[in-house]
C-alpha cells in the first residue's frame, strides 16, 4: 500500500510535467514512479477485469496511442487470478508504462515507445490506447518487421472496438493504407539482403575467378528452381 501511494504521488508529479510539455522531466518522473512498484512476475498471471482508464490517461488522449492485445498475452488471462492488491499494482504499472511510452512518442523515440507499450501490455493485454500507440510508433519505424507488428496490433484492435464504430472504420482504413507500405518494405529489405549475400558470395567466388553472376536460378516448372552455370 505504501509503495502504491508513493508511486501514485510521483505519477501525479509526472502528469504535471507532461501537461507543461516537459517531456523529459515527465519521463524521468514516471520511470521513478515505476521503480517504486514490484516488477511483473515472470510467471504470467491473469489481470483484474478492471481496465478503465484513470484521470491521467485522459490527458494523453490526444496522442496517437491506444490499447491492444497479442495472442501470447491473451493466455495470461487463463492463469491464477491476481489478488486485489496485485491487481492494483498491475494496473498502476501498466498505466505508468503507457505514460512512459507517450513521453517517448513526444520525444520522437519510437523504438523506446514500442518497448514501453509492450511492457504496459504485459499487465493489460486489452489496453486499447497502448495498442494504438505501439502500432503508430511501429509505423514510424517503417521496417518490414515493425510494419508487420503494426498490422498485427491493428487487427487485434478490430476485435476490441465495436464493429460499427468510428474507431473500427479508422482502423480498417489504416490497415488498407498499411498493406502497400508493408509490401514495399518487404521488397526493399529482401533486395538489400540478397545484395549483401551476393557481396559475400562474390568475395569467396572471386578467389576462383567466378562471381554470383555465373550462377542463374530459373523456374523448373515444378514449383522449384534449377541452377545454371555459365562463364
Amino acid at each position: 500500500k505504501e509503495l502504491l501511494r508513493c508511486s501514485e504521488e510521483l505519477k501525479s508529479e509526472g502528469n504535471d510535467h507532461y501537461r507543461a510539455r516537459r517531456w523529459e522531466d515527465a519521463l524521468a518522473t514516471y520511470r521513478s514512479a515505476l521503480g517504486r512498484l514490484p516488477k511483473l512476475k515472470s510467471i504470467p498471471q491473469a489481470r483484474s477485469p478492471e481496465k478503465d482508464s484513470d484521470a491521467d490517461e485522459s490527458l494523453l488522449q490526444g496522442d496517437s496511442s491506444g490499447q491492444s492485445l497479442n495472442e501470447d498475452l491473451r493466455k495470461q488471462d487463463e492463469v491464477t487470478p491476481l489478488t486485489e492488491e496485485e491487481a492494483q499494482v498491475a494496473k498502476a504499472r501498466s498505466v505508468l508504462n503507457a505514460n512512459i511510452g507517450a513521453c517517448y512518442v513526444k520525444l520522437g523515440e519510437h523504438k523506446e515507445a514500442v518497448n514501453a507499450c509492450t511492457e504496459a501490455l504485459r499487465d493489460d493485454p486489452n489496453y486499447i490506447k497502448v495498442l494504438q500507440r505501439r502500432a503508430a510508433s511501429n509505423e514510424q519505424l517503417n521496417t518490414w518487421s515493425s510494419l508487420s507488428s503494426a498490422q498485427e496490433d491493428y487487427n487485434t484492435l478490430l476485435g476490441l472496438v465495436p464493429e460499427s464504430s468510428n474507431e473500427s472504420r479508422e482502423v480498417q482504413r489504416t490497415l488498407q493504407l498499411l498493406k502497400p507500405r508493408l509490401e514495399v518494405a518487404q521488397k526493399r529489405e529482401t533486395t538489400e539482403m540478397i545484395d549483401k549475400l551476393k557481396g559475400v558470395g562474390n568475395s569467396i567466388l572471386g578467389n576462383f575467378g567466378l562471381s554470383t553472376d555465373n550462377f542463374q536460378f530459373v523456374p523448373n516448372g515444378q514449383g522449384g528452381y534449377s541452377m545454371n552455370f555459365s562463364r
